[in-house]
């Protein structure tokens, strides 16, 4: 790992998600919009710091998203995390994360400080 390196994916939310989003959470409202909530937004995320980078056996010390509205159900958001500071010595990153919309505008912008197993940066 090294300060700079990023991964991303991209998901569509359904329908059925915020069904599934609100019958989990309680939050009914989720189901009458055509609104991705926030929480769902800080998910897809969350996949991306647990299973890509910095993958497996991370965990989220702090984590801060500002949201704009405008993730709607059906259309299809990219999140991505980039590293921008590595603490080697105490298993510290700290990694920008975006939520964007397929034409690029930016849905979320936060950033958020891990613990990491292993955080020996790398040479490419």
């Amino acid at each position: 790992m090294k300060i700079g390196d990023s991964s991303e994916t991209t998901r569509i939310f359904t329908p059925q998600d915020l069904r599934d989003y609100a019958a989990l959470s309680g939050h009914k409202g989720a189901v009458k919009s055509d609104r991705v909530p926030g929480p769902l937004i800080d998910v897809l995320i969350s996949y991306v710091l647990t299973e890509q980078l910095p993958g497996k056996g991370t965990k989220s010390l702090e984590h801060q998203t500002h949201f704009q509205p405008g993730a709607v159900v059906g259309e299809p958001l990219t999140a991505k995390v980039e590293i921008t500071k590595l603490v080697p010595e105490e298993q510290l990153a700290e990694l920008a994360t975006t939520c964007r919309h397929a034409d690029g505008k930016i849905i979320a912008r936060g950033r958020v400080l891990v613990h990491i197993d292993d955080p020996v940066p790398r040479s490419d």
